[in-house]
């Protein structure tokens, strides 16, 4: 079983993590490409809505619960603890090319930082940390001794992405 490569998109609170991945899904959808996303929430969620049936479902105790039609899937399935990238990669991203993190700082995968300088005095990334992060995508110069992109130069980011994790060498 191959598992496809992940590049992580961290930054600190409202910094553009999701701005930056929803422009990057449709460069990299045009380069040909299966995008697949993996958000993390720290916080818990709920995708459900009282009063549907799904809902209903899942408050009657239902451990697992699946919606489908032609177009889509989505199940929301009780846990005993967090799946790792890895366990949610073997269980429902086996078909896409590349999986784009929303978040998983911790998790020692390649990881292109976010850094606005409205939302943050100094980015998480400092010259010389022993790191996953590739790059910054920043709106402003930083003193730092990896790559720096352009936060809106969407193109020369997705080239990154594809020559560290998509392209196979000749």
């Amino acid at each position: 079983m191959h598992l496809p490569p992940i590049i992580s998109i961290v930054s600190k609170k409202r910094a553009g993590k999701t701005t930056l991945i929803v422009k990057l899904i449709p460069e990299l959808k045009n380069r040909g490409y299966r995008v697949g996303t993996l958000k993390h929430d720290t916080h818990g969620f709920d995708i459900d809505h009282e009063g549907k049936d799904t809902y209903k479902h899942k408050e009657a105790g239902s451990d697992t619960v699946v919606i489908s039609s032609p177009w889509k899937i989505s199940i929301i399935k009780d846990v005993s603890q967090e799946m790792s990238v890895d366990e949610v990669l073997k269980s429902y991203f086996l078909d896409v090319d590349i999986v784009i993190t929303e978040g998983y700082k911790k998790a020692n995968k390649l990881q292109i930082e976010v850094f606005r300088k409205g939302a943050h005095e100094y980015p998480m990334y400092k010259k010389g940390d022993k790191s996953t992060t590739i790059a910054i995508a920043s709106d402003t110069p930083l003193d730092v001794d990896i790559p720096i992109y352009n936060i809106n130069d969407i193109k020369a980011i997705a080239d990154l992405i594809e020559s560290k994790l998509l392209l196979k060498p000749l």
